[in-house]
């Protein structure tokens, strides 16, 4: 009995030297307050909303931006359809558009009717556009929801900038810029650079392909046009 309570004895001192028998340590909490007796953790601030639009925007490219993150925000559907409009100011019903109604209802949102723009300029220069689709005068109602006629736009009144995707052009890319594609199955498509950027530093783009959506695929496909409304000069 003897040797059997030294070595008990033995045992518990050698298991209090490893630490066996010690309680684990508390895990570490949040800094945290007292109000009121009473302990409160501060809240985890949530992660930022890719499509929540610029605050207090002061220039028109944080217009721009913000008027094309409202179509992606509205899921707006994919219908290119013919439809007849006011004059000026008119639309398609606020649900759906096509991609130039994604770059039509950006610039409205800065104060620019594009459907007025390019509706005076055929008039007075009719020629200078493409003439794809038979017709022998301008219509209000479908003239500026043509890709061919905002890009030939845009390049005459415009700030036309580089087509080039590389690190030394990335600061030319700028939010609320356009952008024009030719697309795998060789439909013209276009859509709005935002302010939200990838790892790389390249804009995502807004546009509607099917829904209006705000993603990364400026480089998915070729690129026809880019520019700057109002460009140097307007």
């Amino acid at each position: 009995m003897k040797a059997f309570g030294l070595i008990l004895l033995w045992g518990w001192r050698l298991t209090g030297w490893v630490g066996c028998w010690q309680e684990a340590a508390p895990p570490a909490v949040p800094q945290d307050t007292v109000e009121d007796g009473r302990r409160t953790v501060p809240p985890v601030k949530p992660p930022p909303d890719p499509l929540a639009p610029i605050e207090n925007p002061q220039t028109p490219a944080e217009k721009i931006v913000n008027g094309a993150k409202a179509e992606a925000r509205s899921g707006v559907r994919y219908d290119p359809g013919y439809m007849t409009m006011d004059y000026p100011g008119g639309d398609v019903p606020t649900d759906q558009g096509a991609c130039t109604d994604v770059v039509i209802r950006a610039l409205r949102n800065a104060g620019y009717d594009l459907q007025q723009l390019i509706h005076e300029d055929l008039r007075q220069h009719f020629r200078l556009y493409p003439k794809k689709w038979g017709l022998t005068r301008p219509d209000p109602n479908i003239d500026h929801r043509r890709v061919p006629n905002q890009r030939c736009f845009f390049q005459r009144h415009g700030l036309t900038l580089t087509l080039e995707v590389s690190p030394k052009t990335l600061a030319e890319w700028q939010p609320g810029d356009l952008v024009y594609w030719k697309l795998d199955s060789g439909q013209d498509h276009c859509g709005v650079l935002s302010n939200v950027r990838n790892e790389e530093g390249w804009p995502w783009v807004i546009h509607n392909l099917s829904r209006a959506q705000q993603e990364d695929c400026l480089t998915d496909w070729e690129i026809t046009g880019h520019f700057r409304y109002p460009g140097a000069g307007s």
